[in-house]
């Protein structure tokens, strides 16, 4: 089980986005994820008229390394470490280490 998944409301904790907030939207790999509004970078794009794209200076958002995002608690509000448990019916559900309070039901 992923301590973060896509859809999670997440705080960046380092990089020039640090304190920004922002919803996963990808989970590129097993370590890395794009964070709508964060890590934009400006890339020089190259047309290509086989696949109809114009040249130009884009907006890109690139991924950013999971341990540098943490899960946002909204009772705290703050930045959380997450931990997994399993219930008595066998379900394992994640849980904010602050407060012990269950993420998702």
């Amino acid at each position: 089980m992923r301590k973060i998944k896509k859809g999670d409301d997440v705080v960046v904790l380092t990089g020039r986005d640090r304190g920004k907030r922002g919803t996963v939207r990808l989970i590129v790999d097993a370590e890395h994820l794009l964070v709508d509004g964060a890590n934009r970078v400006k890339k020089h794009q190259r047309p290509n008229p086989a696949k109809g794209m114009t040249g130009g200076i884009i907006d890109k958002e690139m991924p950013i390394h999971i341990s540098n995002v943490a899960l946002f608690n909204p009772v705290t509000k703050k930045a959380d470490r997450i931990g997994i448990r399993q219930l008595e019916d066998g379900r394992r559900v994640r849980f904010y280490k602050s407060n012990g309070e269950v993420v998702d039901v």
